[in-house]
């Protein structure tokens, strides 16, 4: 299981369209994967779960994944969520 800390940094901002499109990139892979803000933590493929957090620029959050491709998984979300 791989837990790393990350800033959300989209330059379209964070509303439907960014969030669906973070779904996709963490559905790419088999691993689980979870991203956990404060006390709340959803699964990072589920569209209804990830728009119940509220995602807003600058904010700071932690992706969790765990499985064959977990590096591979979190190193995607990472890079979605810096905005390159």
């Amino acid at each position: 299981m791989i837990t790393k800390s990350m800033k959300v940094l989209l330059e379209g901002g964070t509303d439907v369209r960014p969030v669906a499109l973070l779904v996709q990139e963490a559905s790419k892979y088999d691993s689980r994967v979870y991203i956990r803000m404060g006390n709340k933590k959803v699964n990072a493929k589920s569209i209804m779960g990830m728009m119940s957090l509220g995602l807003t620029n600058g904010e700071e959050l932690e992706v969790i994944a765990e499985g064959e491709d977990e590096e591979s998984a979190v190193q995607g979300i990472e890079h979605f969520l810096s905005g390159r």
